[in-house]
C-alpha cells in the first residue's frame, strides 16, 4: 500500500466541476420547457451522460485509477447500453 501513488486534486478543480454540474442540471430542467418534440428526451439524456462522465471522472477518481478499472467501467456501460437497446426494440416491435 505504501508504494501506491496518491493523487491530489486542487480545490478549484472540484469547484469548477461542481459549477459545471449545477449548470448542466439547470440545462436539463430547462430543456423540458423548450418544445423540441422527440429530441427533448435525447437532449436530456445527452446532458445526463455528460454529468455522469464528470462525476465518474472527478468525484469517483476514475481519471486517476488504473486502466483496467476504466475498462471494467466501460464494459458495464456497454452492457447497460445493450440492455436498453434490446428493451427499446422489444417495445417497438410489439
Amino acid at each position: 500500500m505504501e508504494k501506491e501513488k496518491h493523487h491530489i486534486v486542487a480545490f478549484p478543480t472540484y469547484l469548477w466541476v461542481l459549477v459545471g454540474l449545477i449548470i448542466l442540471t439547470f440545462l436539463s430542467v430547462g430543456i423540458t420547457s423548450i418544445e423540441l418534440g422527440e429530441l427533448t428526451v435525447a437532449g436530456a439524456l445527452v446532458i445526463a451522460s455528460v454529468k455522469t462522465l464528470l462525476v465518474l471522472t472527478y468525484f469517483m477518481h476514475l481519471k486517476f485509477d488504473k486502466p483496467y478499472i476504466r475498462i471494467m467501467v466501460g464494459f458495464v456501460f456497454a452492457v447497460f447500453l445493450v440492455v436498453i437497446i434490446i428493451t427499446f426494440f422489444d417495445y417497438y416491435y410489439r
